[in-house]
């Protein structure tokens, strides 16, 4: 297995590379809610809805997990001209690092899976979808704006969920692009045949798609390698990294060799879209200049931390940063998230029945009252996030003077302490988004401020939360030092 460190370096080598993704995107719902009856109509549970979401889903997951990596992905897609499209569109322009070329059919019914759930269960998915052929004229705008992107990316994905956008004819097309342009492909495959898939520098089938595509066993290591090998010979395929679940990972190569990766969930809450993880992690690794066999291992762990999280979740590349590393220092800098690592962790946290609190400041120069805040705060929840000003918030409240320290120093300081479990940076005045995107149980200021004072207050307790005024440590004042050392504030 190759060293840590270099794993840990090929993470950071991620940042902005350039991977072309077409595919079929759907819109994946979410409904939650809980069941306390039956219906007296039949035998099935009444789900009282309590909450709904909506995220990119498909080829779109591994769209939003590229971004979550750090990558800079180009996106070809097709959608319907209906309200689920639009919806998509929306979530896409969410993220300003997708440059998206998206085909709108008229007529199409754009892909949407929604699951219902309740106490952690999945009760019901329903999936409405159109599987015929897509019109020649939109094909050909798809290819188009695909073999324009070839020359701009590092690898091309091709995510194949039969929904149309890879036809036959496309797919050939794009895996001889990509080749005469010196790129390489990955291919999350769908169906049996996988000789339309020949050229592909990898594919990732699952052990049951394995099976499917070959006829043979899958029911071992050596039942696997074999039926890998079988499709490299048959299908003119270089590679083939087959996934799994709970056994890990297999890489076979063109050279011959294999790899065993054993799986690293330490526990498993949701598998939905781990495969689509797992496409994005290798194909950024690749595009990065990852060997294959360090581009799986980033893969493996990646799918070992998205099973660990609720709904079609991503894996940030902090994430896999804290699984690498186990020292103090990478543990404080693991503490130190962006806001949507921060919603996924603390999602993950609720999950186990944790409750969560929140704080917020400036913390320039930390000192003692700072300290007994954060301690006060940390007493009243199971996990404290601190929402910290970032250094141009700080300019706008407290003057160009301030902060005295960078905004990278003060959630490194923050970080190591033993009372705070996550600091999220924010750039707004106040805290009021970070709070309605993390929702807390518990919001702590300190007594200076009255509860209709507090940012955010009304908030929390609209959702049945807490507001908590922590005592003051008198004598202390970060403005008060500065004055002392002669710097004007």
């Amino acid at each position: 297995m190759t060293d840590l460190s270099v794993l840990a370096a090929r993470v950071f080598a991620l940042k902005q590379v350039s991977v072309l993704c077409v595919g079929d995107v759907m819109l994946d719902q979410f409904v939650y809610g809980d069941v306390e009856r039956i219906s007296p109509e039949a035998p099935i549970p009444v789900l009282r809805v309590r909450r709904e979401t909506a995220m990119l889903g498909g080829a779109g997951n591994v769209v939003r997990n590229l971004v979550a990596l750090g990558a800079s992905p180009h996106f070809v897609s097709l959608v319907g001209d209906d309200m689920a499209g639009r919806e998509v569109l929306r979530l896409i322009g969410e993220h300003a690092e997708v440059n998206p070329v998206l085909v709108v059919e008229q007529g199409r019914q754009t892909t949407i899976k929604t699951r219902f759930s309740a106490s952690s269960q999945q009760l019901l998915r329903t999936d409405r979808e159109t599987s015929a052929v897509l019109a020649s004229t939109s094909q050909d705008d798809l290819l188009t704006g695909a073999i324009k992107l070839l020359p701009k990316v590092g690898v091309v994905v091709l995510s194949d969920y039969g929904k149309g956008v890879l036809s036959k004819a496309m797919i050939r097309s794009l895996i001889d692009g990509a080749q005469a342009a010196g790129r390489p492909v990955v291919v999350d495959p769908k169906g049996t045949d996988y000789t339309i898939y020949a050229g592909a520098t990898l594919v990732t089938p699952n052990r049951k798609e394995l099976h499917e595509a070959t006829g043979l066993s899958v029911d071992d290591d050596d039942a696997i390698v074999a039926a890998a090998r079988r499709l490299i010979a048959d299908c003119a395929i270089a590679n083939v990294l087959v996934t799994r679940s709970q056994d890990g990972m297999t890489l076979v190569t063109q050279d011959g060799s294999v790899r065993h990766l054993p799986a690293e969930a330490r526990e498993v809450f949701d598998v939905s879209g781990a495969g689509d993880t797992v496409v994005a992690a290798m194909a950024a690794a690749i595009a990065a200049g990852a060997p294959l066999p360090e581009a799986a291992q980033l893969a493996n762990l990646a799918a070992g931390i998205v099973v660990g999280k609720v709904g079609t979740a991503v894996v940030y590349a902090s994430d896999l940063v804290a699984s690498l590393h186990h020292s103090e220092i990478d543990a404080v800098e693991a503490k130190v998230a962006s806001r949507a690592a921060a919603i996924d962790q603390v999602a993950r946290w609720r999950r186990k029945g944790q409750k969560v609190g929140f704080t917020n400041g400036c913390f320039d120069l930390l000192h003692p009252g700072h300290i007994s805040l954060l301690t006060q705060a940390r007493a009243q929840c199971d996990r404290l996030v601190v929402g910290l000003n970032s250094d141009q918030s700080v300019k706008r409240l407290k003057g160009e003077s301030r902060p005295v320290q960078s905004e990278l120093s003060r959630a490194t300081v923050l970080a190591s302490l033993a009372n705070v479990d996550l600091v999220v940076i924010f750039d707004e005045d106040t805290p009021l988004e970070m709070i309605s995107a993390l929702l807390p149980d518990v919001l702590v200021k300190g007594a200076d401020y009255t509860v209709d004072q507090v940012v955010g207050a009304d908030l929390v307790q609209g959702w049945g939360g807490r507001v908590v005024l922590a005592d003051l440590a008198e004598g202390h004042s970060t403005t008060a030092t500065i004055a002392r050392m002669g710097v004007r504030s």
